[in-house]
């Protein structure tokens, strides 16, 4: 991956604002995949995500060098202040590495989402699932509308 930050979607709902990078691809479980080489493909959460989760506290791994892997399969585990999550796999092939920055620098992945806070990468090819920036917008809708309705339902209670 380029230093240099690709180009943006800019995208705002309710109280949520976010870049989204073009040139990534997005899963409906808010993860997103960039390709770093022919191949090679790093994988993260996307800010909607990690705001859900709060502050990232801790995270490990299920998935060790080389093993094969596929879409949905659990491959670890993230830790914020509001939740802990499994994460699940959004590309088909060997896990290649954690990223080793999160070891002492876990809040990366709040701070630099789409950045230096990636979680882990893969030698294979994204899920069929994962789309670009433009059609997460609209799962991100739907995402955030259910949220709103159920507050809204709180409310009344």
């Amino acid at each position: 991956m380029e230093n240099s930050r690709p180009k943006t979607l800019h995208y705002r709902r309710s109280h949520f604002t976010t870049q989204l990078p073009l040139g990534y691809l997005y899963s409906p479980s808010h993860c997103w995949i960039a390709q770093e080489a022919e191949g090679k493909w790093r994988i993260g959460l996307t800010k909607f995500a990690t705001r859900m989760l709060g502050e990232m506290v801790d995270h490990g791994f299920e998935a060790e060098l080389d093993m094969p892997v596929e879409p949905g399969q659990i491959v670890g585990w993230v830790e914020g202040f509001k939740a802990i999550s499994d994460l699940f796999c959004i590309a088909k092939g060997k896990f290649d590495a954690g990223n080793p920055a999160l070891k002492d620098k876990i809040g990366l992945v709040g701070k630099d989402p789409y950045g230096a806070g990636w979680l882990y990468r893969v030698l294979g090819s994204p899920d069929s699932k994962c789309v670009d920036a433009h059609a997460y917008e609209k799962v991100l809708d739907k995402t955030i509308d259910k949220i709103l309705e159920k507050q809204k339902g709180d409310d009344i209670q």
